[in-house]
């Protein structure tokens, strides 16, 4: 009797066959945007004995720390294994836009562990809400605490978050590394202590997601503060709480941390501060006409 794991799934041959067009595309797309930078692009001299105007695989090879034999395979096709992070370092080599970094991971049959700098699940709607809470702080996060929108407020409230690249915006990363963040967080150590025991136990169901992995490596890494705590094996659930920070522009305020999860799942939410007294309240609403003032043309 044939089962119907027997019907739909893909014969050994098929998936081959569809492993190699795969590659082959991945290597012609590779091979078209080496060939269409320019090295002063990629801030290379051009040298008087360049052929081509485009990039030589070397450079490329050079430019993301990797081999040049294993990078010249890649662009023949040959069936290798290749890691996330060697696909965030040539998509930052070839500077590719976000569309094209997307159809790189989706050829190599990888998941882009970065967040987008335009995360589809954020609609237009989505982000008026947020700038209709104003001025109260709010944003949307996902479970690896990366900052996929913002509002005025909170983007002025910790740090100012719009010269802080894309692929660092995340909390536990500039909680961790960045030192306004840091300054900004009244308790900042209780708050590192519940951010990574929450992180640990959302992780339980994410074990082998590349994104997960590649943050904790990077807090590893970057942070002795964070193996500390990493290393205590606590967890925590989501729960609001009250939080004090230090804003360099109005001073302290007090105020409410509530989730709102926008799923039947616990991904991504819209993390909202509201002021806990009435001096909070007035400072933020002052902190809100500071951002009006010094973001308009940033935001536009």
């Amino acid at each position: 009797m044939t089962t119907m794991a027997q019907e739909t799934a893909v014969p050994p041959v098929a998936a081959a066959s569809l492993s190699a067009i795969r590659r082959h595309e991945l290597a012609a797309f590779l091979r078209h945007r080496r060939e269409h930078l320019t090295p002063e692009q990629v801030g290379l001299p051009r040298g008087r004995r360049r052929r081509t105007p485009g990039l030589r695989r070397e450079e490329v090879a050079q430019l993301s720390a990797v081999g040049v034999t294993w990078y010249t395979w890649l662009e023949q096709a040959r069936d290798i294994q290749v890691s996330v992070q060697v696909l965030d370092a040539l998509a930052r080599a070839l500077l590719l836009d976000q569309s094209e970094r997307s159809h790189l991971f989706q050829l190599a049959g990888a998941v882009d562990p970065t967040p987008a700098h335009a995360c589809p699940s954020i609609t237009p709607a989505i982000q008026q809400v947020l700038d209709q809470l104003e001025p109260v702080p709010a944003c949307v996060q996902n479970s690896r605490y990366d900052i996929l929108a913002y509002n005025r407020t909170y983007g002025l409230l910790l740090c100012d978050l719009d010269t802080v690249p894309p692929e660092d915006r995340n909390c536990m990363i500039l909680s961790y590394t960045d030192d306004d963040w840091r300054s900004s967080i009244v308790q900042l150590q209780e708050a590192q202590r519940l951010m990574a025991a929450r992180f640990r136990a959302t992780m339980a169901g994410h074990l082998t997601e590349p994104g997960c992995q590649m943050l904790l490596k990077r807090l590893r890494a970057e942070s002795p503060e964070f193996r500390e705590v990493w290393d205590r094996h606590e967890v925590i659930e989501h729960r609001s709480r009250r939080k004090e920070f230090m804003n360099r522009y109005v001073g302290r305020v007090s105020v409410d941390h509530t989730d709102l999860w926008l799923g039947p799942e616990a991904g991504s939410r819209m993390v909202t501060y509201t002021p806990a007294d009435e001096k909070s309240r007035r400072r933020l609403e002052r902190l809100h006409a500071i951002a009006l003032e010094r973001m308009p043309a940033a935001r536009a």
